[in-house]
């Protein structure tokens, strides 16, 4: 049945090519909106230029296209929508939601590093000051379509998060909760690295009196040593040769049913029948490690 109301969405950032671990990600989020007849978007979210790579992007972009995996309408750039998101900061503030804060990690550290609210009424000047959100809303727990009820941290969940850098940066969790809700994204579906900033998106959500979209976090790829693959455990990039062995290898990871025919697909008609196959159902919370690049 088609479901024209599904939006979903994959949001790398330019900081390295796509790996193994990159492409899970992508390719089940993709499935699970193509599943749904859906919409499914790509977002570049460039606003830490320190950490950038240059020509990252296009060549995220070109390594989506070159393994099949093609969006629907214009890539979103969040470097292009420093706008919007101090919109969001002023709306904020206006509605005392926001304050600056002056403390340096070191006097986090010594309180234990969790922040506990130092500035929160000092009235800190602009100058040279981070901005923190006034939690109002505290998320201890969420569902999520995978794994079920998701408990955080107490003291984590009812911290004052960054949402704007001293050094003059945008905050990851305001800026992909702004641009979830511009995009009207639905579900999001992401590597399970991603849980722990849940409850801050949704609560952040809640502040600005937004519906926060539904999750799926997929379980996460790793080496031989059992650590995350990831650009800064310098895994290696998705190869740029037939795609189809590396989607077969990811379709096995999330516990699909094999394509015992793959071989006399193109790379098209094999994601057609991947959409075809796609259940959350099947996708396992720790799966083995994938040989899949080795």
């Amino acid at each position: 049945m088609s479901d024209s109301r599904y939006i979903g969405r994959f949001a790398p950032s330019p900081s390295g090519e796509l790996h193994f671990g990159s492409l899970i990600a992508a390719l089940g989020s993709y499935l699970q909106a193509r599943a749904r007849q859906g919409i499914w978007r790509v977002r570049i979210e460039d606003i830490d230029p320190p950490r950038e790579v240059p020509g990252a992007a296009e060549t995220i972009l070109r390594q989506l296209e070159h393994y099949g995996l093609h969006w629907d309408g214009e890539v979103l750039w969040q470097s292009q929508r420093h706008d919007t998101y101090r919109e969001a900061l002023a709306w904020l503030q206006q509605h005392n939601q926001s304050y600056y804060c002056t403390c340096s990690r070191a006097r986090i550290q010594s309180v234990g590093g969790i922040y506990d609210g130092h500035c929160r009424d000092l009235h800190q000047p602009a100058e040279h000051a981070a901005v923190r959100l006034r939690q109002q809303h505290p998320v201890v727990s969420f569902y999520d379509n995978l794994r079920g009820e998701i408990h955080a941290d107490a003291r984590l969940a009812r911290e004052d998060f960054i949402i704007h850098r001293r050094d003059g940066l945008f905050a990851y969790n305001l800026a992909v909760v702004v641009d979830d809700h511009f995009q009207g994204i639905t579900e999001i579906v992401r590597g399970a690295d991603l849980i722990e900033p849940t409850v801050r998106q949704i609560s952040l959500y809640q502040q600005f009196g937004w519906q926060p979209p539904e999750y799926v976090h997929l379980p996460l790829a790793c080496n031989e040593h059992g650590d995350k693959l990831s650009k800064q455990n310098h895994a290696p990039a998705l190869p740029e040769g037939d795609p189809r062995p590396v989607i077969i290898n990811a379709l096995c990871f999330l516990h699909q049913p094999v394509i015992n025919d793959w071989r006399d697909l193109n790379v098209e008609q094999l994601l057609r029948q991947a959409i075809l196959n796609w259940s959350l159902n099947r996708v396992a919370e720790n799966p083995p490690f994938s040989n899949a690049l080795r």
